[in-house]
C-alpha cells in the first residue's frame, strides 16, 4: 500500500521553448530552480532518456536520497523524471508549448508516492499548504532562474 499527494502548476517564462526545455530536462540543474534540492550529479546517460541523477533535497526538514531516472524526454515537448528510494517515489512532469514569440507555457506536476510505514505517518505530516508553498516557490524560481539567464 501506499499514499500519494500532487501539486502541479502552469505558467509562463519568457524564454523561448527550445531553450527551456533543454535547461529544465537537464535535472543537474535542479539546484538553481528546485527550492529542495541540495544537490544533483548525473550518474548515466547523456541528459536523455535513461539519464539517471543521485539527488539529495531537504523535505519535511529531512535529507532524502533519490535515485531519479528520466522516463519521458520528447524535445521540445516535454520530459519526465522519476525519482525513488525505500521510503518514497517522487515524479516531475514537465510539458513545453511555445507561447507566442520568445515565450514559453509550462505545464508543472510533481507527484509524491511514499511507502512502508511512511505512508501511514505521511497524511499527517505532509500538509496539502505546505506543498501548494513549496509549489508557487519553485515556479517562482524557475521563472528568475529562466528569464536572468
Amino acid at each position: 500500500m501506499s499514499w500519494s499527494v500532487f501539486v502541479e502548476r502552469t505558467f509562463t517564462v519568457r524564454r523561448p521553448v527550445a531553450e527551456v526545455f533543454d535547461f529544465l530536462a537537464d535535472f543537474e540543474h535542479t539546484e538553481h530552480w528546485d527550492p529542495g534540492t541540495v544537490t544533483t550529479r548525473r550518474t548515466s546517460g547523456d541528459g536523455g532518456l535513461g539519464t539517471t541523477y543521485d539527488n539529495e533535497s531537504e523535505f519535511l526538514g529531512r535529507r532524502v536520497r533519490l535515485v531519479y531516472e528520466t522516463i519521458t524526454f520528447r524535445r521540445p515537448e516535454a520530459v519526465q523524471v522519476r525519482g525513488r528510494n525505500k521510503a518514497s517515489t517522487a515524479t516531475d512532469s514537465m510539458t513545453f508549448t511555445d507561447a507566442g514569440g520568445k515565450t514559453t507555457c509550462i505545464h508543472y506536476r510533481a507527484d509524491f508516492t511514499f511507502h512502508g510505514w511512511v505512508r501511514l505517518v505521511a497524511p499527517l505530516v505532509v500538509r496539502r499548504g505546505r506543498l501548494d508553498d513549496l509549489a508557487d516557490e519553485t515556479v517562482d524560481r524557475i521563472v528568475r532562474t529562466l528569464e536572468d539567464r
